[in-house]
């Protein structure tokens, strides 16, 4: 396998650090992302010899690879050297959407509704042939750009088998794997067919370490692999937990800037007062319209509270931010006309002239949503399951006056933040209304202490640390 460029450090990921626009002149527009990754990545410092490879997601992308061989321009990077690969788009489509998003994270988040699905039959497999296909072109890849005993670090249920495949033609690699969705108890990953299943798990041990956000889910995972595998953790992969916090300094600095201001008396207006003229209290939740994010449940919660205890009514609002996602996928449609129903069903039926129950935003904005984090009286973060959350470690960081988090027990955030937030079975919703009640309840003094101490916890390990910690366990 021939070695092209030699990067000593190397990331995999389906979606890379920038996506292109392609207008009807045929101008390309490069935007740069965020997230944990991007600011991990950055950590290790520009001559750190550090290539990033990732897929190319849409029209624009395959566009920029053709123009560029797939070597994108650093001024459209940050500086970051990245390959994308133009893997043919029926592929990725299978492997993606068809594997990715409706089987591997339905198994994880344990989201089928049993009776009726799944179904693996002859176009599971077909798809499986291209989630193959997809995980080998990031092998080769990989292998081409990887110096001797370069340092890989793969991300994610989209590339779990390209450890396996990359080790196979790159033994002298120093290869990583890390899992940002839980891992499924034994008895749900077994819903997968028994071949399938184990080519999963050996995939990801492949790697010299397997790493996770939580401890709960590192155990999950060698559960699965004894039973499904046998005793033992094979080939001796080591397991690695590394529970990603919230970047308290580009959030803190973000949170300020006049856009999210402008935003911020936007909202108040919305919010409005009591009829005795004193500020509303507000319930903010911030979620893509995943199926997990259990956001009709959290609307449900809220039209409780206001049945039950009928003092909220007209002092609180509820400020909803579910902005769409995966809306490719028929299910996700549903879910999010859904929401819109159900937030539209309690505006009818509690609205008054002076105030709106529901305040549903559906449209994505990052400044709009940090202005509700630090308006936020009460942070709605209920998951039916989730990897971390960490809208649950942002709003303790940003928010102005201090904010009661309810958070679902079964987020990953829950096994760092519990002991100073509301908790909640994300599938009861009285339990949930009741906590809602006791979180708008709480004192002033005691919202502060346990904000201050949320948001210590919530930036133990910031994106850079996250990031440069796994680097430094694949050394050992």
């Amino acid at each position: 396998m021939a070695v092209t460029h030699a990067a000593r450090i190397l990331v995999a990921s389906n979606r890379g650090p920038v996506s292109y626009a392609l207008d009807e002149t045929g101008t390309l527009t490069a935007r740069r992302g965020g997230g944990g990754l991007v600011s991990g990545l950055s950590a290790i410092g520009p001559d750190a010899d550090a290539v990033w490879v990732c897929a190319a997601l849409n029209d624009g992308d395959r566009e920029a690879v053709r123009r560029t061989g797939g070597a994108l321009d650093p001024a459209d990077t940050g500086g970051q050297r990245v390959r994308m690969l133009d893997i043919d788009a029926q592929v990725h489509t299978d492997a993606y959407n068809g594997i990715a998003n409706s089987v591997l994270w339905f198994v994880h988040h344990m989201l089928y509704q049993t009776p009726l699905e799944p179904v693996f039959g002859t176009e599971f497999r077909r798809q499986w042939a291209a989630y193959e296909a997809y995980n080998h072109a990031f092998a080769e890849a990989l292998a081409q750009e990887a110096a001797q005993g370069a340092a890989v670090l793969v991300q994610d249920y989209h590339l779990a088998l390209t450890p396996r495949m990359l080790r196979a033609l790159r033994p002298d690699l120093r290869i990583g794997h890390f899992s940002h969705t839980p891992w499924a108890p034994p008895d749900y990953f077994r819903l997968l067919p028994d071949d399938i299943a184990a080519q999963v798990l050996g995939g990801i041990l492949g790697a010299d370490r397997a790493a996770f956000l939580t401890q709960r889910w590192a155990d999950a995972f060698t559960e699965c692999c004894h039973a499904v595998l046998g005793p033992g953790i094979p080939s001796g992969t080591r397991i690695g937990v590394h529970g990603l916090g919230a970047d308290a300094d580009f959030l803190r600095k973000r949170a300020h800037q006049p856009d999210v201001d402008e935003r911020m008396g936007a909202l108040r207006e919305q919010v409005g007062t009591t009829p005795d003229g004193r500020p509303r209290k507000t319930i903010v939740r911030v979620d893509r319209t995943e199926l997990s994010k259990n956001i009709v449940r959290g609307l449900l919660a809220y039209e409780e509270l206001l049945e039950s205890r009928p003092e909220w009514r007209e002092r609180v609002v509820h400020v909803a931010f579910a902005y769409p996602s995966r809306q490719d996928l028929a299910v996700y449609r549903e879910y999010t006309a859904e929401v819109q129903r159900v937030a539209q069903e309690i505006n009818s039926r509690y609205m008054t002239p002076s105030w709106t129950p529901v305040v549903l935003h559906v449209k994505d904005d990052f400044a709009r949503s940090l202005a509700a984090y630090r308006l936020a009286d009460v942070a709605l973060v209920n998951p039916i399951r989730d990897g971390m959350n960490l809208v649950a470690k942002e709003v303790p960081v940003v928010s102005d006056e201090g904010c009661a988090l309810v958070l679902s027990r079964e987020a990953g955030a829950y096994e760092e933040l519990a002991g100073d937030a509301v908790a909640v079975n994300p599938y009861d919703i009285v339990g949930t209304a009741r906590a809602l009640h006791e979180a708008l309840s709480m004192p002033a003094g005691e919202r502060a202490a346990r904000t201050e101490a949320l948001a210590a916890r919530a930036t133990a390990l910031p994106p850079g640390r996250w990031f440069l910690d796994q680097l430094a366990a694949l050394e050992v």
